[in-house]
């Protein structure tokens, strides 16, 4: 089975998160550095893990609006679907750290693992990929629910 992987691009780190094979359950993977080898590294990700579709996170401001940080994403988002031929989706991350920082604390993490930034990277990671998911299992419930003709509520 084919597996989704979630991506928190940065300037130095980017998160990594994948999904379970039935894309139901998102968790936090790795953190990868931001370097010369970032494509080679996604490429084992996505050998290893038989990934056929990827979510990167695209920043915006609390308002919607995409800065420098969104348009660094999408260029990333468009390299990596020149490099692998997958699905890329860009995926509103909004609040996703801070999300992260609080999931840290609510699981019992002590101050020093918290302050690892790479932690809240894959945690961010999984936290957006988790939406992404989420999203589009309701979608698909919404649309079984219209070709059936029971409803459109849900």
């Amino acid at each position: 089975m084919t597996r989704i992987l979630g991506v928190d691009y940065g300037e130095r780190r980017v998160g990594i998160a994948l999904s379970d094979p039935t894309g139901t359950i998102a968790s936090p993977l790795t953190t990868l550095p931001n370097d010369g080898r970032l494509l080679a590294s996604f490429r084992n990700i996505v050998e290893d893990h038989n990934v056929a579709e990827m979510v990167v996170g695209e920043p915006r401001t609390m308002k919607g609006e995409v800065g420098k940080r969104a348009e660094e994403a999408r260029l990333f988002a468009a390299r990596l679907r020149e490099s692998f031929s997958l699905p890329v989706t860009l995926w509103d991350e909004r609040l996703t750290s801070v999300r992260a920082h609080q999931s840290m604390l609510e699981m019992g993490m002590k101050k020093k693992q918290r302050a690892e930034k790479s932690s809240v990277d894959q945690i961010a990671a999984a936290l957006l990929l988790q939406n992404y998911l989420d999203a589009a299992r309701i979608r698909s419930q919404r649309e079984a629910l219209k070709r059936s003709g029971e409803g459109t509520e849900l």
